[in-house]
C-alpha cells in the first residue's frame, strides 16, 4: 500500500464498524449473542435459531432497516439496544485507528465519521470508545434517510458537508459501500484488510485494502 497523496486530500471520510472500531463486537452480537437470546426466548436450539435468523437478516442487507435497532427490536421482539449495552465491553478500537485520527488532526484534515449504524448503536459505541474527540463530524445514515450503499446518501452528504469529491478519501470494509462512493466520484476509496481482529483477512475484488493506517503516511 503506497502512501496517499495527502497534499491533495482535504476530507477524510471514515466508516466506523470494521474501520475505526473492531468488527468483532458486531460479528459476535449478530452471529452469536442474538441467536442465543432468540433461541432462549422461543425455546429453540441454537442451530434452529441461527437457521431462522441468518436468511432473515441477509434479506434486508444493504437496506436502512438492516442497520435499524428499532426495526429488529419489533421484528424479533427482543430488546436489541439493551442487548447491545449488555455486551458493550467487546467494543474496541481497531489497531492504529486512534493514532491515525490524531495524525490526521495534526495535519489539519477534516475527519468525518459516516456510518450506517443506527443512532442508538452509535451512542453506545461513542460511550464505550472515545471516538468523538478525534472527529470533526459524526453522521449516521439514518439522519440522511438512505444507507451508504445508495447514491442518494452521497448526494445528501454532499449537501450537508459541501466536501470536494476530488480532494477526499473514504475508508470502509464493505465492497458495496466502497463501490457506491467510487460511483459518486470520491477520488480515493480504500478497503480494510482485517475488519474483525479475530477474523480472517478480507478479499476485495476492486479495491486496495489497508493493513496499516500509519503506513499510509510513509514516504
Amino acid at each position: 500500500m503506497l502512501p496517499l497523496p495527502w497534499a491533495e486530500i482535504d476530507t477524510v471520510l471514515l466508516d466506523m464498524d470494521g474501520t475505526l472500531l473492531d468488527l468483532h463486537f458486531d460479528n459476535y452480537f449478530w452471529l452469536h449473542h442474538l441467536p442465543a437470546c432468540y433461541a432462549k426466548q422461543h425455546r429453540l436450539s441454537l442451530e434452529q435459531a441461527k437457521a431462522y435468523l441468518q436468511p432473515l437478516l441477509a434479506s434486508y442487507q444493504g437496506q436502512l432497516a438492516w442497520y435499524c435497532t428499532d426495526f429488529w427490536s419489533e421484528k424479533l421482539q427482543l430488546p436489541i439496544v439493551q442487548m447491545k449495552r449488555d455486551t458493550a465491553e467487546k467494543i474496541a478500537w481497531r489497531p492504529e485507528a486512534q493514532a491515525f485520527l490524531q495524525r490526521l488532526g495534526a495535519m489539519g484534515k477534516q475527519r468525518v465519521l459516516i456510518t450506517n449504524a443506527h443512532p442508538d448503536s452509535l451512542q453506545i459505541k461513542l460511550k464505550q470508545v472515545a471516538l468523538a474527540p478525534y472527529l470533526d463530524q459524526i453522521i449516521s445514515s439514518h439522519t440522511l434517510g438512505y444507507p451508504k450503499e445508495d447514491q442518494r446518501f452521497w448526494q445528501a452528504l454532499q449537501a450537508q458537508l459541501q466536501f470536494s469529491r476530488a480532494r477526499s478519501v473514504f475508508f470502509d470494509d464493505s465492497e458495496a459501500v466502497l463501490t457506491s462512493a467510487q460511483h459518486y466520484g470520491v477520488a480515493h476509496t480504500l478497503a480494510i484488510a482485517q475488519p474483525d481482529s479475530q477474523g480472517p483477512f478480507k478479499h476485495y475484488q476492486h479495491f486496495s485494502a489497508v493493513q496499516s493506517f500509519m503506513a499510509l503516511f510513509e514516504s
